[in-house]
C-alpha cells in the first residue's frame, strides 16, 4: 500500500488504547512497591503497623508475608489486565500507541498507584507506612505521595504529547 503526503484525521475507534497502558502503570507501580520496598529493602510490608502481626515475630511475618503475596496477585492481575486490553485492541483495529503516549501512561498509572496507595494505606488505613522500620515515617509518606503527584504529572505530559501525534497519520492510498 502506497501512501502520500496527504493526511486524514484519526478516528477514535482507531486510536491506542489508553486503559492497557494505565493498567500496566497501576500493576508495574504495585511491582516496583511490593518487590523493592517489601522484599529487597524491607521497610514495610503490607501489615507492618498492625499491632496483632509484628514482623519482629514469626508468626507476624508470615501473615505479613502472606499478605504481600496477595498484593503482588493483585498487580500481576493489573498487568494480566493490561495484557488483555492490549491484544484486544489490537484485534479490533486499533493502532499500536507511540512510545511517548505509552510510556506517559505507564507513569501516568504508577503514580496513580502511588498516590491512592499511600493516601489508602499509610495514611487513612495506617497499615503501613514507608518506612516501618523508623520512628517518623511522615517524611518518607510525603515523598511517596511527591513521587506519585510527579509521576502523574510527567506522565500525562509524556502521554499528551504522544497523543497529539495521532490526531493526523498520513492516508493510505
Amino acid at each position: 500500500m502506497a501512501t502520500t503526503r496527504e493526511e486524514e484525521p484519526l478516528t477514535a475507534g482507531r486510536a491506542p488504547s489508553t486503559a492497557s497502558g494505565l493498567l500496566f502503570g497501576l500493576g508495574l507501580g504495585g511491582f516496583v512497591d511490593g518487590i523493592v520496598l517489601h522484599q529487597i529493602l524491607q521497610w514495610h510490608h503490607m501489615l507492618s503497623r498492625v499491632e496483632d502481626y509484628p514482623v519482629t515475630t514469626v508468626a507476624g511475618l508470615e501473615v505479613n508475608t502472606l499478605a504481600d503475596g496477595f498484593f503482588h496477585v493483585a498487580t500481576w492481575l493489573l498487568v494480566l489486565a493490561g495484557s488483555i486490553t492490549a491484544i484486544a485492541s489490537w484485534q479490533q483495529g486499533r493502532l499500536a500507541p507511540s512510545w511517548s503516549f505509552h510510556v506517559g501512561l505507564l507513569l501516568l498509572g504508577w503514580g496513580i498507584f502511588n498516590v491512592v496507595e499511600g493516601v489508602i494505606d499509610h495514611q487513612l488505613l495506617d497499615i503501613h507506612h514507608v518506612r516501618d522500620d523508623l520512628g517518623a515515617p511522615l517524611s518518607w509518606d510525603l515523598g511517596f505521595l511527591g513521587l506519585g503527584l510527579l509521576l502523574i504529572v510527567t506522565g500525562w505530559m509524556l502521554h499528551r504529547r504522544g497523543r497529539a501525534t495521532l490526531h493526523r497519520r498520513p492516508r493510505a492510498t
